[in-house]
């Protein structure tokens, strides 16, 4: 078993370099990083997330057409200077904030070969040290802090941490799937920590190791990035990370899962983005209140199950 690693985590790593098919037609010129959820940009929570967990160099993996992330991260003079002459505090802030999250580096994937080639995109920037990388479908709800809890996992285990689900059987030919060590398993602020035998994407359900699915938060060793450059393309023609990642569970080096309990919204699934802005909106303090009296409303006059609405 491999030691704990000799230094913490300082670097995450976001691949945007996706098309976003699923919400064509808004996607055609948008990035779908940067659709809002609610007044902000899916992407600027995933940042803050990063920032939050102590990671303040964040570097982002995009393709082509994906110029409108670097902008949303850069300074605006002239709209901070507008904002400013109009005495508008409050939206100035919300502009400052996108900014100034933490240092945010841009690289180009060039070809999208997969996950595990845009992983590979940050070997130069990561160097020898562990390095989370954040999926931007996935919103970790800010009051449940599953990213420090991983990074917490990796220092003590050393290896890789991966985020897991449980999405039930039925599910499970959707994602990433895994196998675990049997037995009894620690539970620490809520998480279940276990150790990970075996990883196979995207499995008939009916040869699933488990119900566990790979979300995406992942804690990686950098020894991913040699095992990357051999890893053939697999599933779907591309270069996965989960096949990686099984590689290295091969080899003996750790490979843990945090099976996360809490919040979690899926902004690259249509009806559940919607969920999610509704859910947020409801409990913010300025939005909260009246959506949610509207919602009550809306949800009563609602015709019955089957009925065309009027």
């Amino acid at each position: 078993m491999s030691s704990p690693a000799a230094r913490p985590a300082r670097k995450a790593v976001i691949p945007v370099a996706g098309m976003g098919t699923r919400f064509l037609p808004a996607t055609k010129a948008v990035p779908k990083e940067l659709l809002p959820v609610v007044d902000r940009p899916a992407l600027e929570y995933i940042v803050e997330e990063a920032a939050r967990a102590g990671l303040p160099e964040v570097l982002m993996v995009t393709g082509r057409n994906k110029a409108a992330i670097e902008d949303f991260f850069d300074r605006t003079p002239e709209l901070e200077a507008a904002l400013e002459k109009k005495g508008d505090a409050d939206r100035l802030a919300a502009v400052h904030a996108s900014t100034e999250l933490a240092h945010v580096h841009f690289v180009r994937q060039g070809e999208a070969k997969g996950l595990g080639h845009a992983v590979l995109q940050a070997s130069a920037f990561v160097g020898d040290e562990p390095f989370a990388v954040l999926l931007g479908d996935d919103l970790i709800d800010a009051r449940d802090h599953l990213l420090e809890h991983m990074l917490a996992v990796q220092a003590e285990h050393g290896g890789s941490v991966i985020a897991l689900l449980d999405v039930g059987r039925e599910n499970i030919d959707k994602y990433g799937a895994v196998a675990i060590e049997p037995g009894d398993h620690p539970v620490v602020d809520g998480d279940e920590v276990v150790r990970v035998t075996g990883l196979v994407e995207k499995p008939p359900v009916d040869e699933a190791p488990s119900s566990l699915a790979i979300i995406g938060r992942y804690v990686l060793s950098p020894t991913v990035f040699d095992v990357l450059r051999d890893t053939p393309p697999g599933r779907g023609g591309e270069i996965q990370l989960t096949d990686a990642l099984a590689t290295l569970v091969e080899r003996g080096e750790p490979v843990h899962g945090v099976v996360f309990s809490g919040r979690r919204y899926d902004t690259g699934d249509r009806l559940d983005y919607l969920k999610a802005v509704i859910r947020l909106a409801s409990e913010r303090d300025d939005l909260g209140p009246p959506l949610r009296s509207w919602l009550h409303e809306f949800v009563a006059d609602l015709p019955a199950e089957g009925a065309s609405p009027s």
